[in-house]
């Protein structure tokens, strides 16, 4: 069965621009038709009609321009806002003196505002204030003196144009919630159909490969031990394991796209811990983590990982094949702790310090050295007959020194 994939698209600001469309086209009609009834007290009417002829042509033949925010570009806000400021510089040319400073419209009159919601909806709050400073500048240059009403439109439109960038600030943050959440959602699912998938085959026949060899023996004994190995691993991964992490793209024209992809850690940013240890899991290597990621620098979650390798090493090495140990993962406020336990035989009082004067320094470099070297520390607590246990801390805020010295 052929699969398609399936593209949800939502945009909460795509009816703010329909409205600024409607808006610009009404209120363009609005200043011609200001003009025209009061086409006589114009001292200079030439002037008004080459700018509405200007006004007109730049608003019908821009619509497309103000349908989604894609096609709204920095140019195209840059000469809409020119040609507003423009027109309103250009009444104190067109109009009658007294008629400016009795309060008068400007040319544009409120198509302005236009152009000022266009930078709200586009790029929020800062760019919706930066819009209504300058056409503040202008309204004040054109009447001369901040006269009541002057300073009153221009407070008006200032307020409402970043009240307006403000909520298309939240409604972004809040689609790429939303589409995060249904994009988890939907891996949830996928996640749990191959899981009831794998155990009524996969799984089954891994448990009946290592029961069959264990009876049969040899070189069937190993090939079954290795089946089991596999079959803890996989039922680690389908029952919870590490869900890839998912990135929400967004299409600013007609709003966030939900797609399942894997996303590529960023080069310098955090990585899971959790994705470095799952490959020590096995039949004899239990892990158990949290269920959110345990961010740590690159080179500090490299060492660690090195580090629980070298534990577990010691552990085959010293207590044998068929010893047990156990990973616990605990994710604290300040740090991270990292505890592997064994069920070997322990080590003898003293064993250690003899191993270094022999020249064996598993232990000393391959343990504690790394974490000393991340500011962390290494505790190694072994009781004969009881297992070993071995406590490893590293500090969250801990600099990625080593993968900068490898860059550089």
């Amino acid at each position: 069965m052929a699969k398609r994939e399936r593209v949800m698209r939502m945009s909460v600001e795509q009816p703010l621009w329909r409205a600024l469309t409607a808006y610009r086209v009404l209120t363009m009609l609005y200043a011609v038709g200001l003009f025209a009834t009061a086409y006589d007290e114009f001292v200079r009417p030439w002037v008004a009609v080459a700018y509405y002829a200007v006004l007109c042509g730049w608003t019908l033949a821009t619509l497309p321009r103000v349908a989604n925010a894609a096609r709204c570009t920095k140019r195209f806000l840059a000469a809409d806002l020119t040609i507003a400021v423009t027109g309103i510089l250009l009444t104190t040319v067109a109009d009658a003196h007294e008629r400016v400073q009795a309060g008068g419209p400007t040319l544009p009159s409120i198509w302005t505002a236009g152009s000022v919601l266009a930078f709200a909806i586009k790029g929020g709050w800062r760019w919706a204030a930066l819009a209504s400073s300058l056409v503040a500048v202008a309204n004040l240059v054109e009447r001369g003196s901040p006269a009541r009403d002057t300073v009153h439109n221009v407070i008006l439109v200032c307020i409402a144009s970043v009240a307006i960038g403000y909520v298309v600030e939240v409604a972004r943050a809040s689609e790429r919630t939303l589409a995060r959440a249904l994009e988890i959602e939907a891996a949830t699912r996928e996640r749990e159909r191959l899981a009831r998938d794998i155990h009524d085959s996969v799984l089954q026949v891994l448990a009946m490969v290592q029961r069959r060899g264990a009876v049969i023996g040899g070189e069937a004994a190993e090939l079954g031990r290795m089946a089991g190995e596999q079959e803890v691993a996989l039922r680690t991964l389908v029952s919870g394991g590490l869900v890839p992490v998912s990135r929400v793209s967004e299409d600013a024209a007609e709003g966030a796209l939900v797609r399942a992809v894997e996303e590529e850690p960023e080069p310098g940013g955090p990585v899971d811990l959790r994705a470095l240890l799952a490959p020590y899991a096995g039949a004899l290597v239990s892990l158990a983590e949290p269920g959110a990621p345990v961010p740590l620098a690159p080179a500090a979650a490299r060492e660690v990982a090195a580090a629980v390798g070298a534990a577990l090493d010691n552990v085959r090495r010293h207590a044998g094949e068929d010893a047990r140990a156990w990973i616990l993962v605990e994710d604290e406020p300040d740090e991270v702790i990292v505890t592997v336990r064994d069920d070997g035989p322990g080590i003898p009082e003293g064993r250690l310090v003899q191993a270094e004067g022999e020249g064996r320094l598993g232990v000393a470099l391959s343990i504690r050295g790394r974490l000393r070297d991340l500011g962390g520390s290494a505790e190694l607590i072994s009781v004969p007959g009881q297992g070993t246990e071995v406590e490893l801390k590293v500090p969250k805020d801990v600099a990625d020194t080593r993968g900068k010295a490898e860059q550089r």
